[in-house]
């Protein structure tokens, strides 16, 4: 009784006679991502061979472990995706001023493509600089002051405005708001009409270094084949570059910088004007979410739905920029060109089977759903046009909770549950995790708009409460200051191809982070009521 009573405490959420949750295995759990992440998969790449045999694997466990699939006969649901890789031995972009032509290397300065279907485009277009590039009517802000950027190239800054001691909260005080993504900001653009843009790249304001960025544009980029085109030129510069380039232009970087920061800040034109051509493939694909299902057992709760999720894709196999020149790759990766993504995602995907194989001798009240989407790291694609297109209906689905990099240090002595306040999840995840002898870890700023980077934020913008279960910090083990390093060190991996399974992992936290969103997601489906909103979303 004693455990049972956090959770009844919970916003009368869990029922008196939920049935004990179901055990994770880590056999299981480790084969799976042992498979998943293995050099035969090529690193899942989106419209890449390792994508359908990715598919094709976890549709087959789903219908070996027998779940039901959750439209008609099939475990897939297709996704039509549109594909543009930019041929860069034929793509030149320069920039003429100032008595001078400077023409950038892609990949070790610049990096661009195209945001919409057309194989080839020239570009002569002055370059404006227009701050963050941030149109925010809510918060009295507008980078762009009326300007008609069509036929422009407009030059901005990642990130956002810092909030002041005056107005602590601007743009979500110390968290990142959706108007300081890069995604935000290509999408605004698009929206002005201009011919394209660019963004400045630093690491604190990016959050990854330039080889991130880089190599999420080594290959074919995707949007879905039914959404908005984005801007005819996409792309990023390092600061180096564009320290230069705003000097050619007649301006100082630090200078435009600092005028960014101030709502009387107006767009600055440069003596600059990009021009060139761009060549690219254009192709349209369908890549597939793969669900399964474990039907409820109470017949007034088995139409209401669970769902859990994860992204099976990675960046796949890359091109020459795969291999960085421009500096020594890691001993044993001379020469290695695949994106195994062994912690992103192929842990969450192994977590999601695993669980789907306790849950599935141990049915809950509601349904529950096992998402495997495709495309996250193209923008959210697979659990954008899910929510657009649900399986199951959004009304009748109570919770999304989505896995992605699992924790493959240690086991914790707490669990991470970012943003659980703008849901009664967070109320539940605590009780739950408090009766599982857990506490939830103290939140942290999210200065990297963590909240708006994985595949939960496509459910919470169509109205479903959801989060992302994060893996635990307070490790448990001799030596904790190793394992602290030991995961720090995973920031030098991440996006890399050095992000590859090692056997001689301690699973024990990716089990515990797995169980304990499979126990969080049964105390929902067994509830009396379902989670509802409290904060912005």
């Amino acid at each position: 009784m004693r455990v049972l009573l956090p959770l009844l405490a919970a916003a009368s959420l869990v029922a008196p006679a939920a049935p004990p949750t179901p055990k994770v295995l880590e056999a299981p759990l480790r084969a799976h991502l042992a498979f998943l992440s293995d050099d035969l998969l090529e690193g899942r790449g989106t419209g890449q061979r390792g994508a359908e045999l990715a598919v094709r694997y976890l549709e087959t466990q789903l219908q070996t472990l027998g779940l039901q699939p959750a439209r008609g006969a099939s475990y897939r649901q297709p996704v039509s995706l549109l594909g543009l890789q930019t041929l860069v031995g034929r793509s030149t972009l320069s920039f003429m001023g100032g008595g001078a032509c400077a023409t950038p290397r892609f990949g070790s300065e610049i990096v661009f493509g195209s945001g919409v279907a057309k194989a080839e485009q020239t570009f002569d277009a002055p370059v404006v600089f227009v701050g963050f590039g941030i149109e925010a009517p809510e918060y009295r802000w507008d980078d762009y002051k009326g300007l008609d950027v069509r036929g422009k190239v407009v030059l901005m800054l990642v990130n956002e405005p810092a909030p002041t001691a005056a107005e602590p909260g601007l743009f979500d005080g110390p968290h990142l708001s959706a108007y300081g993504r890069w995604t935000t900001k290509f999408e605004m653009a698009a929206k002005h009409g201009a011919a394209g843009v660019l963004l400045v790249h630093t690491t604190p304001s990016a959050s990854y270094g330039w080889p991130v960025v880089r190599n999420g544009w080594d290959a074919e980029r995707f949007s879905l084949a039914k959404g908005p085109e984005g801007a005819p030129l996409e792309g990023w510069v390092t600061e180096d570059l564009a320290r230069a380039l705003a000097k050619q232009g007649g301006q100082d970087l630090d200078t435009l910088r600092a005028q960014a920061q101030s709502r009387d800040f107006r767009p600055v034109p440069l003596d600059l004007t990009l021009k060139g051509t761009l060549h690219s493939t254009v192709r349209t694909v369908n890549q597939y979410n793969v669900a399964g299902v474990v039907p409820g057992t109470d017949p007034a709760l088995k139409d209401e739905l669970v769902i859990y999720s994860a992204h099976w894709d990675h960046l796949g196999k890359g091109g020459a920029l795969a291999v960085d020149t421009h500096a020594p790759a890691e001993p044993g990766h001379e020469g290695d060109t695949i994106y195994n993504g062994a912690v992103d995602n192929a842990s969450g995907c192994a977590a999601l089977l695993a669980m789907a194989q306790a849950a599935r001798h141990a049915p809950a009240r509601r349904s529950q759903m096992f998402l495997f989407v495709c495309a996250e790291e193209q923008g959210l694609l697979g659990s954008k046009a899910y929510a657009a297109d649900p399986l199951w209906p959004l009304a009748k689905t109570a919770a999304d909770l989505n896995l992605d990099s699992l924790n493959f240090v240690a086991p914790a002595r707490d669990i991470g549950l970012p943003f659980g306040d703008r849901s009664t999840l967070g109320e539940l995840g605590a009780a739950v995790a408090a009766a599982s002898g857990l506490r939830v870890a103290p939140g942290r700023p999210d200065t990297a708009g963590g909240y708006f980077r994985s595949d939960h934020y496509s459910f919470v913008q169509a109205g479903v409460p959801a989060l992302s279960v994060g893996g635990g910090r307070d490790y448990l083990g001799a030596d904790v200051a190793a394992l602290k390093a030991m995961a720090s060190a995973y920031g030098k991996r991440y996006h890399q191809v050095t992000d590859e399974y090692d056997p001689g992992w301690n699973l024990g936290g990716m089990v515990q982070q797995a169980q304990f969103t499979l126990d969080l997601g049964q105390a929902v489906a067994n509830a009396a009521s379902r989670p509802t909103f409290k904060a912005a979303r």
